[in-house]
């Protein structure tokens, strides 16, 4: 069983950049698929962005693309995503996923594809 603990959240202001990081425990990190997800005050999770296991191939929703880069060191258990020129409507708590993946390309943006899910990490993005 894997275990995600997120860091890295924080108080920024509108344009600014943090990087989230999500380090995993407990299971053989190169055989996951990961995720990114967020969900703000009042509203449902949604994904933001997603890795495959060997870091090949990234996918990101329409909202963050060209904003947000998903990473991942396998050599260290651990999956990032930096964000840059941060908005207000970015603020939500940010939450790390996990999911074993059979196949070395393959993706996944649903919530209900994860089994595994980290604590979650706030970013406030102020105006």
């Amino acid at each position: 069983q894997v275990q995600l603990v997120e860091s890295g959240g924080g108080l920024v202001q509108a344009g600014g950049s943090l990087r989230l990081s999500c380090a995993a425990s407990g299971g053989t990190f190169n055989t996951y698929i990961m995720g990114w997800f967020r969900q703000a005050p009042g509203k449902e999770r949604e994904f933001v962005a997603a890795i495959t296991r060997n870091g090949g191939s990234t996918y990101y929703s329409d909202t963050v693309k060209g904003r947000f880069t998903i990473s991942r060191v396998n050599a260290k258990n651990t999956v990032y995503v930096q964000m840059n020129s941060l908005k207000p409507e970015d603020t939500a708590v940010y939450y790390c996923a996990a999911d074993e993946g059979r196949y070395i390309h393959a993706i996944k943006v649903s919530e209900d594809e994860y089994e595994h899910w980290g604590q979650g990490t706030q970013v406030t993005v102020s105006s």
